[in-house]
């Protein structure tokens, strides 16, 4: 099951997430063209779990900032692909809603919450985290909860054959917030490097529980929950 675009209009371009999905295109470029090797990129500058506990290092840069210099960066092009795909259908909305330089704020916030989620699940490990889906898995916790029943055109694969079909939001990203957290509790204790499933959950769960504090004001809020509730 695939997203690839939703029914809800905005009423403002989405230049915060135009940006954003530029600037995590051009450091993904940089990592292919630079010099150095790619595990000694992602090393340098990825948010690993035991430096952010203790706040010591042998990196470049303080552990803090790795945090968000880990968030630009991707470990392949299907990584990089798959992240912007759904940052792109879900973002828009949100970033109108909450305003440009809001959503800027509330994105960051989700990306550092995903990160501690994932590093107190794991305080010794040693592997670094990268990628922006800790982000965006706030940003679909935020659709989630304002925008339900948008309708979601989504690719549906039965065998060889693809079927697109209009989901609701509840059931398209319920169901992958479910598969984040069965996927992170059968995960739990290993120190394989993999897919950092809590920092998904997470970061959902951050966006999910705090956006309505994210809301211009409370007229605005109420807008919000009426056009959500005609979807």
């Amino acid at each position: 099951m695939i997203p690839y675009k939703d029914d809800n209009p905005t009423r403002t371009f989405p230049f915060v997430t135009v940006v954003i999905v530029a600037v995590n295109i051009f450091v993904f470029v940089l990592q292919i063209m630079s010099a150095k090797d790619s595990q000694e990129i992602v090393y340098a500058y990825g948010a690993i779990p035991r430096d952010i506990i203790t706040l010591t290092s042998g990196q470049p840069i303080p552990p803090v900032l790795t945090i968000f210099t880990a968030m630009f960066m991707h470990g392949g092009l299907l990584h990089l692909g798959g992240n912007m795909l759904y940052f792109w259908i879900f973002g828009n909305n949100i970033e109108d809603r909450l305003g440009h330089l809001r959503f800027i704020f509330f994105y960051l916030f989700c990306g550092v919450v995903s990160v501690y989620s994932y590093a107190l699940t794991a305080p010794r490990s040693n592997i670094p985290m990268i990628g922006a889906s800790g982000a965006i898995s706030g940003v679909l916790g935020a659709y989630l909860l304002l925008f339900p029943r948008a309708s979601v055109h989504t690719l549906v694969f039965f065998g060889f054959f693809i079927q697109v079909i209009r989901i609701p939001a509840l059931i398209v990203i319920g169901f992958w917030a479910i598969i984040q957290l069965a996927s992170g509790l059968a995960s739990y204790g290993t120190s394989q490097g993999g897919i950092a499933w809590f920092a998904h959950v997470g970061g959902f769960l951050a966006g999910l529980i705090t956006i309505k504090l994210w809301m211009p004001g409370r007229k605005n809020s109420e807008d919000v929950e009426e056009e959500a509730d005609k979807w």
